[in-house]
């Protein structure tokens, strides 16, 4: 405990909306440290569908973005072998035909009018209208994320966001929160490297971030995480040359990725997966499903399975651009969650939050809605704008299961995939947590020039912070690696050296326009 602390004090006591103590706040309840989340996390539902209704109607993260229409292409196999051997999903076995695609590219924290130079990660969204209905693929331009509960998701957004007092961004509120985070490292390593300012939407990677599950015909499983390389070539920027950019254009990626395609210039990106064995993998100094940690391409290949273009502007940014919803939880058969507690937590927000930021009907929304026959049970809501009413066997029949008609359940196209699960239920974080190996491996792996950018930006950042903030900053990124720590902490020392160097002049400055005369 904290010296000062009053843990029996109750105005200082942590409760829910309903007056309950929470007794622990940093981990979800699972079946064993790594099983699955279970529907009972009373205060973790709470706490999250609460923080998806804070802001309307603007997104709460994520709010300002571009996006575009286009294709993904399957090629069909894995090294030469069918794909169908890891997955039954259509839209990677069927390489006959098309697969319409949504991308919607994004910042983060800042609001729907923010420069787009600011640093912050990229979100990077693909809807896939597929045969099988729509699958929805949401990730980041940096594979990685932040924190691994989802328990502590919206105090970490709001960390980040402005403070609710002032309204003004404070970098104090956010390296408060991450100081107290270890497995943050590794991200905050990426997002205040050049990696933390793409140039722009078409030369940026993407990823799913997570780990997920291919399924097959048998029902067997693999974990696979996706990866987008832009064809376009891999570019980011300095601080300066954002700083120089944002002076001049606050919507230069919008306006790039509009401009390219209607040249004719198609952006396009070559889809590439790793696939690893479902289980513990006790070789390896991580857990598989930890969100915070890459799969390296020196252990886990990466394989080449499709390719996707671009090729269409939105014809209304709001109808299209705004109003595309996209949820984690979207599969088609043949893709599957795996336990990863963050892609969990995820797969309930995101569609949560999107039925109360554009309704309760939002999947009939042209951008939303499949692009194959829908047929629910599903009725009224604000909104119910269906003209389908009265074309099934049976319209007075809404409800399942029925002797009178009614829709039926579909077959199975293949095998149940049926995980065994084991365990007690609990709170506690994984075993291998590893907070600061890959980061201090990312760190080493840098160009000179990423490195230098990275120690500027972050000590930068850090010098206008508290000194235990910095202490503890300091002594976990010398743990990732003693030349980045030391780095920091001189660069920390620099900046706030140059800040009361400045601060002196502004006052010395501002006596001698006292001395200038009064011309009234």
């Amino acid at each position: 405990m904290v010296k000062g602390e009053d843990k029996n004090n109750p105005e200082e006591i942590l409760t829910n909306r309903q007056g309950h103590p929470v007794t622990d706040n940093q981990n979800v309840r699972t079946v064993g440290s790594r099983g699955p989340t279970t529907l009972e996390n009373y205060d973790f539902l709470e706490k999250i569908s609460h923080f998806d209704r804070e802001k309307i109607p603007e997104r709460i993260v994520h709010a300002r973005g571009a996006g575009a229409h286009g294709y993904f292409e399957s090629f069909g196999t894995i090294d030469g072998e069918p794909i169908s051997k890891y997955t039954r999903a259509k839209v990677f076995t069927n390489t006959e035909k098309q697969t319409p695609v949504f991308v919607r590219f994004s910042t983060v924290v800042h609001g729907g009018h923010s420069p787009e130079t600011l640093r912050d990660p990229r979100g990077f969204a693909i809807k896939f209208y597929t045969e099988d209905g729509n699958w929805d693929l949401v990730g980041n331009n940096l594979k990685i994320f932040f924190i691994r509960d989802p328990l502590k998701f919206p105090d970490m957004v709001h960390s980040f966001r402005p403070d609710p007092v002032t309204n003004l961004t404070d970098p104090e509120r956010m390296f408060d929160f991450l100081c107290q985070q270890p497995e943050s490292m590794h991200m905050i390593t990426f997002v205040f490297s050049p990696w933390g300012i793409p140039a722009n939407y078409r030369q940026m990677q993407g990823s799913g971030v997570h780990a997920y599950k291919w399924v097959n015909e048998e029902g067997k499983a693999v974990l696979v995480k996706y990866h987008w390389e832009p064809k376009q070539g891999i570019k980011n920027l300095a601080q300066k040359e954002a700083d120089d950019l944002q002076g001049k254009n606050y919507s230069h990626a919008t306006q790039d990725l509009y401009e390219a395609i209607e040249r004719g210039e198609f952006p396009e990106w070559d889809l590439y997966v790793q696939i690893m064995e479902d289980g513990e993998h006790p070789e390896l100094d991580y857990d598989p499903l930890d969100p915070t940690k890459l799969w390296y391409k020196e252990d886990v290949p990466w394989h080449k399975v499709g390719r996707m273009v671009l090729n269409k502007n939105p014809e209304n940014y709001f109808a299209d651009v705004e109003q595309v919803a996209f949820g984690t939880g979207v599969l088609v058969d043949g893709l599957d969650f795996s336990d990863d507690k963050l892609l969990q937590g995820r797969t309930f927000s995101y569609s949560d939050t999107q039925r109360y930021r554009v309704g309760s009907n939002y999947l009939q929304l042209p951008i939303n809605r499949p692009k194959k026959q829908v047929a629910t049970n599903q009725e009224g809501g604000q909104m119910d704008f269906r003209e389908d009413y009265g074309k099934q066997k049976n319209p007075h029949v809404n409800y399942e299961p029925s002797l009178i008609g009614g829709l039926k359940e579909a077959n199975n196209p293949g095998q149940e995939h049926q995980p065994f699960i084991e365990g007690n239920l609990v709170r506690e974080k994984i075993l291998r947590e590893n907070n600061f190996g890959q980061a201090g491996e990312t760190y080493r792996r840098f160009t000179d020039w990423e490195r230098e950018e990275l120690i500027s930006n972050l000590s930068g950042a850090l010098s206008s912070c508290r000194k235990e903030i910095q202490v503890r900053m300091i002594d976990m990124l010398t743990q990732c690696d003693p030349d980045y720590g030391s780095r920091i902490a001189e660069g920390i020392k620099k900046a706030s050296e140059s800040v009361t160097s400045k601060m002196e002049e502004a006052v010395q400055q501002a006596e001698e326009l006292g001395r200038v005369s009064d011309p009234y």
